[in-house]
């Protein structure tokens, strides 16, 4: 039976008041990010009443555009990049009259007086000052100058005490390594308080992540066997089709490691790992998610061949179709031996999961769009049934589908009709889409709704991301001293390459081969 959308709130899990006005400020108003996404987030959320009463966006960039020229470009965007399309015509006139447009560049005072004498009109005549939100959303090097300027003029007062009125949202890559990482949080919190920083992970608005703690925390009959009593291994994927597309240039100087592994995968392992937070504040959770990757054991620069593989795509065919090699996609080196696959081996040394392994693995052009967390339970201690040989028994395996297809999966033993007593492997399968209804809200929806309403659980603090350039590190620097020469090493359309199955095969285990979007295994 379906549930009435009406008997949930598909939100963040604090429940924070909304504030009753907020301007938000999009730096890189004319890129991708803004038209791909943030503007119909904004949009499905005016659809669905989810904004203040009283709300504002101020684009700023570049490009010479007036109010109408940038409203009229985002009901482009919006008719092709909303999940609702351009739905209600006149709930798009009353959005489109609160956008408006700032040109000026970026290095250039001026432009952020008058960025400033514009939102200063908002705070007339309120007996509630605005909630201020700035997005940059724009090339990372540009974040601690933008942040420094707006400080200079006034835009971003630093608020120490009380609840912050002004958030500035940064997305990620925040940093390259520890060093410039350590260097972005110095000069951003010369100029604002942490509480105000919300730096942002877009996987953690997804649906699916949100209910990883609900999943665990929220059920007693997982909890007591999530731990290394029970557990044999956790899988981690996100396997890609699509190769670089039009970010080579970035890509190629990035890599898997820094692209996916650093933020998104660290992220879900936090989550599938972490100890049960005091409660669902932004602090209470972030709390454990540090607590747990300071637990993780360092990979040490001569460790790396044992604990992390890497590969890089070449020929091959994604659904049927030829796609290039890496090396002949647009903007890469001719001879990059930037890595488009990983897969790392990650102990935690904590009470919970000590010896129990983390295999988390990412890359390209792989055969299947897939990220789930599979967490893989030990084999039963005897076999009773002597008709099957132990080698038979399928594990139990909890699996939890981020993408596509959300939703959980749990395989268990039965006895298959006949008159032998034997076991055969069934999955109960729980469809999010199935169960609530096409209504979950897009990752950045959620975020930018928490945002507005100063909740940071989704968000990432500074010492996380500290910690996982940490962890991550010497992987990278070990990467590039020690160039490969097999590159490409896998076939386009594969699971990776053939070191990575081996990597798997010394520990007595064997990678998830997803299908389908229902989980199959081959």
């Amino acid at each position: 039976m379906a549930i009435d959308p009406q008997d949930y709130v598909p939100s963040g899990f604090s429940q924070t008041k909304k504030p009753h006005a907020c301007v938000l400020v999009i730096f890189g108003a004319s890129g991708d990010l803004t038209k791909r996404k943030l503007i119909p987030a904004l949009y499905n959320l005016a659809l669905e009443r989810r904004l203040p009463e009283r709300f504002s966006v101020v684009g700023f960039a570049r490009s010479d555009m007036s109010d109408g020229d940038f409203r009229n470009k985002m009901r482009e965007a919006v008719s092709e990049f909303s999940r609702s399309g351009l739905k209600d015509e006149q709930v798009w006139q009353q959005f489109a009259s609160t956008l408006y447009y700032v040109r000026g560049d970026y290095n250039e005072p001026g432009a952020y007086q008058r960025l400033k004498r514009m939102i200063d009109g908002f705070d007339h005549g309120s007996r509630v000052l605005p909630v201020r939100v700035f997005y940059l959303a724009m090339p990372p090097d540009l974040y601690a100058p933008v942040i420094e300027l707006m400080a200079a003029v006034g835009l971003a007062p630093k608020e120490s005490e009380g609840t912050a009125r002004t958030r500035v949202v940064i997305e990620k890559p925040f940093g390259s390594d520890l060093e410039s990482a350590r260097e972005l949080n110095r000069r951003v919190h010369e100029a604002l308080d942490e509480k105000q920083v919300y730096r942002i992970d877009h996987y953690l608005g997804k649906e699916t992540v949100q209910n990883i703690m609900v999943l665990r925390f929220a059920n007693a009959v997982f909890e007591p066997i999530w731990n290394r009593r029970y557990v044999d291994h956790v899988q981690i994927t996100a396997a890609e089709t699509v190769g670089v597309e039009t970010r080579g240039g970035y890509y190629d100087k990035a890599g898997v490691v820094r692209d996916m592994f650093q933020n998104h995968l660290l992220q879900l392992a936090c989550l599938t790992a972490m100890e049960p937070p005091v409660g669902f504040s932004a602090d209470a959770v972030r709390d454990e998610k540090s607590k747990l990757l300071r637990a993780v054991r360092p990979i040490t620069d001569d460790q790396v061949a044992v604990h992390a593989v890497r590969g890089q795509y070449g020929p091959g065919r994604i659904n049927g179709k030829p796609v290039p090699v890496y090396r002949e996609e647009s903007d890469v080196a001719r001879d990059s031996s930037t890595p488009t696959y990983a897969a790392m081996k990650l102990l935690i040394d904590n009470w919970r999961w000590e010896g129990v392994p983390f295999y988390l693995r990412s890359g390209k052009r792989l055969f299947r769009r897939v990220t789930e967390i599979a967490i893989q339970f030990k084999r039963p201690p005897l076999l009773l049934f002597k008709s099957c040989a132990v080698e038979d028994v399928t594990p139990n395996v909890l699996v939890i589908r981020i993408q596509p297809d959300e939703g959980v999966a749990l395989t268990f033993e039965v006895k298959p009709p006949g008159p032998e007593i034997c076991v055969s492997p069934l999955k109960l399968d729980f469809k999010y889409e199935e169960a609530f209804g096409n209504t979950s809200p897009e990752a950045y929806e959620t975020l930018l709704e928490d945002c507005i309403e100063g909740d940071s659980t989704l968000y990432t603090r500074h010492d996380w991301v500290e910690l996982a350039w940490l962890l991550m590190d010497p992987v990278i620097k070990t990467w590039d001293r020690i160039q490969p020469n097999d590159f490409p090493n896998y076939e386009a359309g594969s699971w990776g390459p053939k070191d990575a199955d081996e990597f798997m095969q010394r520990d007595g285990r064997r990678w998830r081969r997803p299908l389908n979007n229902t989980n199959q295994l081959a």
